[in-house]
């Protein structure tokens, strides 16, 4: 039976830090990266609370020049037909247009040792960023931000069956594309960084709005039937309004680009997301920050408002 101590924690977890992703392994061990821009570090902790304190170990150092040697953004983690992978974005330097979702696997048990082998980009139809992925009724799903429409809007969210967990098979679907004010913030139309919970016969692809050092960065929502094609476009709603946006009154700005995980005992929900702790603060001022979230009784997740830096917020359930 799981405990629950009086022990807290305060956001941000960490002083610095974009598009954090921590995942819960079988291992009971809690996985976390952030953007580090010229690498690759990986966080690994019993604890979910302090796993930004954790140690960390270098997994990838890129070539010096060429493909994938620069803007080395939003790494992912997963765990995958009994290997690691990790997904994350990188460009050559020369912009939008050579940026690519690369992908690292690992035989290892656990994935701060053993070796790191390059696969090579994933073979998108676009050039994009914020890949991830989603494994669900038997399929592998692959999706990212893609470029491909300017000036209309900066980039758009697609999806794609995996052959393999580094190979697309099929056509390339759009889902969302940016339409609402609220995702054309901060001179772009942005819609980026998609990440999934699957809950209560539903599978809700969450998003991040608008760019990422405008206050107004947010995160949207669509919302499918687990049982549905998620590769029809006609499967998903889309929220009219964002699910998760800045919060003046705890002065928490530009909130998204977030990873969803649970507590060691498995009872509670959390989201992890990056943000801004003053406005117009810019992207280099982003920091990762952790809440929990319930849900509404119709079955939708209820992210409520960020939590102000500095609160007494309690340590997941089942942390020691």
């Amino acid at each position: 039976m799981s405990t629950q101590t009086n022990k807290t924690f305060t956001n941000p977890i960490m002083a610095s830090g974009a598009d954090p992703w921590m995942y819960r392994h079988s291992d009971g061990f809690y996985y976390f990266m952030v953007t580090r821009g010229d690498r690759l570090e990986l966080h690994r902790s019993p604890s979910m609370s302090e796993v930004a304190e954790a140690p960390k170990t270098t997994i990838w150092l890129p070539p010096e020049e060429g493909p994938g040697s620069r803007e080395l953004w939003a790494p992912e983690i997963h765990f995958v037909g009994g290997k690691w992978y990790i997904y994350y974005t990188a460009s050559d330097g020369s912009g939008d247009a050579s940026r690519q979702i690369y992908v690292l696997e690992n035989g290892n048990a656990d994935p701060t040792t053993g070796v790191w082998t390059e696969i090579g980009a994933v073979n998108t139809a676009l050039p994009g960023l914020d890949g991830t992925i989603l494994a669900h009724g038997g399929k592998l799903y692959f999706m990212y931000a893609g470029y491909g429409h300017f000036p209309e809007y900066g980039s758009a969210i697609y999806a794609a069956l995996m052959e393999n967990p580094w190979t697309l098979k099929g056509p390339e679907t759009l889902l969302t594309k940016p339409e609402y004010d609220w995702e054309k913030q901060g001179g772009m139309a942005i819609n980026e960084g998609p990440c999934f919970l699957v809950r209560y016969g539903r599978v809700f692809m969450i998003y991040s709005a608008s760019t990422t050092w405008s206050d107004d960065y947010a995160l949207g929502m669509l919302t499918a039937d687990e049982g549905s094609d998620l590769l029809n476009p006609e499967s998903w709603t889309k929220s009219e309004r964002p699910v998760f946006a800045k919060c003046p009154e705890n002065e928490v700005y530009a909130p998204g680009h977030n990873s969803f995980t649970v507590s060691p005992d498995g009872r509670e929900d959390w989201i992890v997301y990056h943000a801004i702790p003053e406005s117009e603060g810019g992207a280099e001022n982003r920091q990762p920050r952790m809440q929990k979230f319930g849900w509404m009784p119709e079955g939708f997740p209820d992210f409520g408002k960020p939590v102000a830096s500095g609160t007494a917020c309690l340590v997941p359930s089942g942390e020691e």
